[in-house]
């Protein structure tokens, strides 16, 4: 069986889509929030984009293409690096494992009630076909892998996400789409591939306004609609047969109001089923825009944020009951080291880490608040709350440190919890060592986010 350290787990309870989503494991312009819109009358899910019609016979170009790639991954971008070795990375428990079709398990001890009616899904990276060439772990299409109990009988599934990527290189037979967190590791590789990649557009192999997202990374419920997540692409929409099996709509993005892509990592206030999240750009300003998702799954206007002036690698973020908190942390992307032979996303040790706090239903930008928090790099958040009758916000999250080796040797990260309290009226951050044990992707009953919850100290 494969791992997935970095998935998220969740529980469904049946039948979809009238469910109600909850994670014991883990891994909701702006108005306010009585100013709900109709339901949009569409059920349709985005159509992908006919491929263009080859300009040239494209048989003979594929294969001069994989040629280049052959070349390329054996003399001018070899997996130089164990973290980006295949043979490494997809090792172990690790290893890809193919798809099953819904199967009965057998109950080796005791018995599963018959009035228990659930499903436990996760979500994880595997790749389809094994890479020829330098691969991260979080290039991986997304897997889904579900255990579907009902009238005493335990059904185990394990489908593919059908994201554009897959159904594409699914038809060629390889890889086909760049990764971003592998296929640019110096200069030459990205100027190569990437005119390799336009060469594919042109003949037709891919189009990229259909989204490359391996939808690997998570899962969420609202608007009604379950959702295979990945933070650079739209989200993909999926239910689960009655029969156990899993089924991919397609890609969603609110009726064409959603731009680009949208964060792994929403937050569903558990009162209001309002869905809060963001996108990033690591390249183009701005940076980071907050977005919000209305209870019937219509989407609000986006809310650039002008004042994330560099571009920060923005992974999670918190809500409390009228805030939405951003971390903006020592990771950036970083061209330069396309040019000294790195990776396009690096560590700015000059950096001070820093929050930011900006009320829920801001209509401006100018209603953000940084406060830096020296040292404090999070990734993953766990929750935050408010105190003092809202004067404090409270945020519980792993700090990561060594944090330079974290795309890189995630074996050398260690990640100890903190708390850090932020007083709203003096401006004044303090912290909290909560564990020193090493300790990510964490989670909390989801009826308590936004909310106060309750920890056990762990030295």
């Amino acid at each position: 069986m494969n791992a997935f350290t970095f998935s998220f787990t969740y529980k469904l309870l049946l039948p979809y889509p009238k469910t109600l989503l909850f994670s014991p494991n883990r891994k909701s312009s702006y108005a306010s929030p009585q100013a709900i819109p109709k339901k949009s009358s569409s059920t349709q899910h985005n159509k992908l984009k006919p491929l263009k019609k080859p300009l040239l016979e494209p048989s003979f170009l594929e294969v001069f293409l994989n040629a280049c790639d052959d070349f390329i991954d054996t003399y001018i971008d070899p997996p130089r690096h164990p973290f980006i070795d295949p043979e490494c990375v997809l090792s172990d428990n690790f290893a890809p494992v193919d798809e099953l079709p819904p199967t009965e398990c057998e109950v080796v001890k005791g018995t599963l009630p018959p009035c228990l009616n659930s499903a436990y899904i996760r979500n994880g990276p595997n790749p389809q076909y094994f890479p020829r060439g330098p691969f991260h772990f979080f290039d991986g299409d997304g897997m889904l892998h579900s255990t579907k109990i009902s009238q005493g009988k335990a059904i185990f599934c394990s489908r593919y996400v059908k994201t554009y990527k897959y159904l594409v290189e699914k038809k060629a037979g390889y890889s086909v789409i760049p990764n971003v967190f592998s296929d640019f590791n110096n200069l030459i590789a990205l100027v190569i591939r990437g005119a390799m990649s336009i060469t594919r557009i042109i003949i037709g192999q891919f189009d990229p306004s259909n989204g490359f997202g391996p939808a690997n990374t998570s899962l969420a419920l609202f608007g009604g609609k379950l959702f295979a997540l990945y933070e650079s692409d739209i989200p993909y929409a999926i239910k689960l047969a009655p029969n156990g099996d899993i089924i991919t709509i397609g890609s969603h993005n609110f009726d064409e109001n959603l731009s680009i892509n949208m964060t792994a990592h929403p937050k569903i206030d558990p009162n209001t089923n309002e869905v809060f999240a963001f996108r990033y750009d690591p390249i183009l300003f701005p940076y980071l825009t907050y977005v919000r998702i209305h209870p019937n799954g219509v989407k609000s206007h986006d809310l650039p944020i002008f004042s994330m002036t560099r571009p920060s690698f923005v992974h999670d973020f918190a809500i409390t009951k009228n805030y939405a908190i951003f971390p903006d942390i020592q990771i950036e992307m970083n061209l330069l080291g396309l040019i000294t032979g790195g990776a396009p996303v690096g560590t700015n040790s000059r950096k001070v880490p820093r929050l930011g706090v900006i009320p829920r239903y801001a209509i401006d930008e100018s209603e953000m608040r940084w406060f830096e928090v020296p040292g404090f790099n999070m990734m993953h958040a766990i929750n935050a709350w408010e105190e003092d009758n809202g004067d404090t916000i409270v945020v519980t999250a792993p700090n990561i440190l060594s944090i330079e080796h974290f795309l890189k040797r995630l074996d050398l990260v260690h990640a100890t919890i903190e708390q850090v309290k932020i007083d709203l009226k003096t401006g004044k951050v303090s912290r909290n060592l909560m564990s020193k044990r090493n300790l990510e992707l964490a989670c909390i009953n989801r009826a308590y986010i936004g909310k106060k919850n309750k920890y056990v100290r762990s030295n």
